[in-house]
């Protein structure tokens, strides 16, 4: 399975950041939950929800009033919606896939995507 996160590299304070995350090979893939991830700089990881085949989603309660997660099954992609970005979000922002579940541990992950950079400045 292969993860390829895309989105703007940079966005202006109190604007709504759009990732996307696209899919590819393997197979099985409603075995999975695909959870979005990031890392600040000096910071560790930090996992910011996740969304099941079904369509349940799972989130960060600190994130959890500015976050959405959904995902296209028939073009195997999913989306992470964050609104009033700040300078404090401003991470390389990660897909990650783990079967049957989610976690807040990179090692608990099957699958990782590259990640894309996002700064928050105006």
């Amino acid at each position: 399975v292969q993860l390829q996160e895309s989105g703007p590299g940079l966005v202006k304070p109190s604007q709504t950041l759009s990732l996307t995350c696209t899919i590819s090979g393997g197979s099985g893939a409603n075995v999975y939950y695909w959870s979005w991830i990031r890392q600040s700089p000096g910071k560790g990881l930090q996992w910011m929800g996740a969304i099941a085949w079904s369509g349940s989603g799972y989130y960060n309660p600190s994130l959890k009033s500015r976050t959405s997660i959904s995902w296209d099954t028939s073009k195997n992609t999913v989306y992470l919606q964050m609104n009033n970005l700040s300078p404090e979000d401003t991470a390389a922002y990660y897909c990650a896939a783990k079967r049957g579940a989610w976690s807040t541990r990179r090692g608990e992950y099957d699958y990782w995507g590259q990640g894309t950079q996002v700064t928050v400045s105006s």
